[in-house]
């Protein structure tokens, strides 16, 4: 839920035109020390059901892993949405109607290009893991992250802030998103880390609120996770967000603080 919104806040403004390059693999990186292994691979959100993300590099660093740690558990089944819901309205809170708005624009335009939630990195890596009896765990609770939501500012993405359930959105404003989207899509497939550092810094800029609570507290903490990780033997595969290992304030830039050095594997 997060990386989808993310997206949509990151789209806020559509990136310069990338290169033409040849298909490569998502980016992933690698931390260790002599018994541990932390691979940490950036996701996105809704995909368009093209699996070939999941070859080679990638698979193979799952495969030897022997966890996975996800940025949160969505709930699935058939009382899934009740869940979500009853979440989403805790006592005394409301969710924003930026956030509703925001979120309701995000799946629209994703769903225009053929991608969809169910067919994501973070969900096709978590029916895997499970289908192999491979741990999963989050690095976030559900609640947490909606209770973030919350409190954020009125405007993170190309919504009006008025919007309501039902109501049309700017056909232009759909477009754009969409086609930013589709793009995002594919700088990820390839690896190309510039677009999101470029979006990132545009998010920051535009919304430095946000930014700070989507990504720059977030990526501090996660940091924390996976230092004191080290201090356990094995493999984990950690899947996270793309834009959180991109950029000034990136997972990565927070570990070499604290002198955990990484690696760019692909």
């Amino acid at each position: 839920m997060v990386n989808l919104l993310a997206a949509a806040a990151l789209a806020a403004a559509t990136p310069a035109a990338a290169p033409v390059q040849p298909p490569t693999e998502p980016a992933m990186f690698v931390v260790h020390d002599a018994d541990t292994t932390i691979y940490l691979f950036g996701t996105f959100h809704a995909l368009d059901g093209d699996s070939h993300w999941l070859e080679r590099g990638v698979r193979n660093a799952f495969e030897q892993s022997n966890e996975l740690v996800l940025e949160t558990l969505l709930p699935e089944g058939p009382n899934a949405a009740q869940q979500v819901s009853q979440a989403v309205r805790p006592p005394s809170v409301t969710p924003s109607a930026s956030f509703l708005a925001t979120t309701r624009m995000a799946i629209s335009a994703s769903r225009a290009q053929g991608m969809q939630v169910d067919k994501g990195a973070d969900m096709v890596l978590r029916h895997i893991a499970e289908a192999e009896g491979k741990p999963v765990e989050g690095l976030e609770t559900l609640q947490f992250q909606l209770n973030m939501f919350n409190r954020m500012p009125p405007a993170i993405a190309p919504a009006p802030v008025d919007a309501k359930a039902g109501q049309p959105v700017d056909q232009q404003s759909m477009q754009t998103l969409s086609k930013t989207m589709a793009d995002m899509q594919s700088a990820w497939k390839r690896g190309d880390q510039s677009v999101f550092v470029q979006l990132l810094e545009q998010l920051r800029a535009s919304s430095p609120d946000t930014y700070r609570m989507m990504f720059t507290e977030r990526n501090a903490r996660w940091a924390d996770w996976i230092a004191a990780r080290l201090q356990t033997p094995g493999t984990v595969f950690v899947a996270v967000g793309a834009g959180h290992l991109a950029g000034t304030d990136s997972v990565l830039v927070r570990l070499a603080e604290k002198g955990i050095a990484s690696q760019r594997v692909y």
